[in-house]
C-alpha cells in the first residue's frame, strides 16, 4: 500500500533548517547569475546604479524558482535530497495562488526583524541580532504546532512532509 503524502510525517525542525541552509548555498549560484544578466542587459557599472530594480529583478527570480519547483513536485533540489515535499494540506500539489501565497509569506521569517532594524536606525550588529532573533522566534513557532509546521505554511494550508528512506514494499 502507498502512502499519499497527507499520510506521511513532517520532518523535524533542524531536518527543515539544514534545508533551508542548503537551499540558500544553492541560491548564491542562482542570484549570481540573475544579478550578471540584469547587469549586462542594463549595463550596470556600479552596484548602486538601478539598485531598486535590481532588487526587484532578484526578488521576482528567486520567487519564480521556488514557485515553479514547489508547483512541479513539491520539491528543490534540496528537498528532494533531503526526502521532503511540499504539499497542501489535503496532500495534493500546489496550485500557483498557493506557491506564491507561501513565497510572499516566508518572507516574514526576515522582514519584521529588518523592519525595526531599519525604525531604529540599527548600527549593522544590532540589525543581524534583530533578524536572528525574528528567525528564531519564527522557527520555534513551530513548537507550538502538532505537526510541526511553520506559521506561514499553517496559513496558506500547505505541509511540509518526510518521506521514508526506504519506499515500503508491495506485495504482489
Amino acid at each position: 500500500m502507498h502512502s499519499t503524502p497527507s499520510d506521511l510525517p513532517p520532518p523535524t525542525i533542524k531536518r527543515r533548517l539544514t534545508v533551508m541552509l542548503y537551499e540558500a548555498v544553492l541560491l548564491f549560484g542562482v542570484i549570481a547569475i540573475a544579478g550578471l544578466l540584469f547587469s549586462i542587459t542594463f549595463q550596470q557599472r556600479h552596484a548602486l546604479y538601478l539598485r531598486h530594480a535590481s532588487q526587484a529583478w532578484l526578488f521576482v527570480v528567486v520567487g519564480a524558482y521556488f514557485v515553479w519547483f514547489w508547483m512541479h513536485g513539491g520539491q528543490t533540489l534540496p528537498m528532494k535530497t533531503w526526502r521532503m515535499q511540499l504539499v497542501t494540506t489535503e496532500g495534493h500539489a500546489l496550485p500557483l495562488k498557493r506557491a506564491i501565497a507561501r513565497y510572499l509569506l516566508a518572507w516574514l521569517w526576515f522582514l519584521p526583524g529588518l523592519m525595526i532594524a531599519w525604525l531604529l536606525d540599527a548600527k549593522p550588529w544590532m540589525a543581524i541580532a534583530l533578524v536572528s532573533a525574528n528567525m528564531l522566534a519564527w522557527a520555534l513557532s513551530a513548537r507550538l504546532h502538532p505537526s510541526r509546521q511553520f506559521l506561514h505554511d499553517r496559513i496558506v494550508g500547505t505541509q511540509i512532509v518526510q518521506h521514508p528512506k526506504h519506499p515500503p514494499q508491495t506485495k504482489p
